[in-house]
């Protein structure tokens, strides 16, 4: 029995921290788990930065709203899940992902949460587990599934190399150069076959 895990931000929707960057014109927000590993280090940096700039949960919804699926995720989503389970995995936060599993078509995801002080500003943020990608795929193992895990950033090498197989998704050249065990695409159709050839 498998469950296919697969990372949210770079996989199936553009990163929700760049998108807010350019309507911020805030270009320090662009950095993302691509760039810094230790994602709490990288949360309380842009928690900083938004409290310097008054910026809160408001701002960065309304930017959310205006970010659309890739080309071809909520297809690629639904042929998956017509062949296996699939759970998202993601850093984010579900204050920022419902917009986005609504025009995914409500795929079930793991995610964080904000906290959030009465005036919108966020004032801290809440980790579901520790390293949750890895400990979520090492849980669903526990409880009898074989995992298939696909991601772009440091913060998903866990749960890939974790897996029964686990594949790169449009990583950047400097991921795919330290990892070239893992196998890395770049198209939708190119991840779904190599899923299913895992499967069999």
């Amino acid at each position: 029995m498998y469950i296919t895990c697969l990372d949210l931000e770079g996989v199936l929707v553009p990163e929700i921290w760049i998108a807010f960057s350019k309507a911020s014109g805030i270009p320090e927000l662009k950095k993302t788990t691509r760039d810094e590993p230790d994602y709490d280090k990288l949360m309380k940096w842009r928690l900083g930065i938004l409290k310097e700039h008054g910026l809160g949960l408001k701002e960065i919804q309304e930017t959310i709203a205006t970010i659309d699926p890739m080309p071809g995720a909520k297809e690629f989503l639904d042929e998956l899940r017509s062949f296996t389970q699939v759970i998202i995995i993601s850093d984010t936060f579900e204050q920022f992902a419902s917009p986005l599993m609504k025009k995914l078509g409500w795929p079930t995801i793991f995610c964080n949460s904000l906290e959030v002080a009465e005036n919108g500003e966020i004032t801290g943020f809440k980790m579901r587990c520790e390293k949750s990608k890895f400990t979520t795929v090492k849980a669903l193992q526990s409880i009898g599934y074989d995992t298939i895990a696909s991601g772009d950033s440091y913060n998903d090498l866990g749960m890939i190399k974790a897996s029964k197989a686990g594949f790169l998704f449009k990583s950047p050249d400097s991921i795919k150069a330290e990892n070239p065990d893992l196998p890395a695409f770049d198209t939708y159709d190119e991840l779904l076959a190599a899923i299913k050839k895992a499967m069999n």
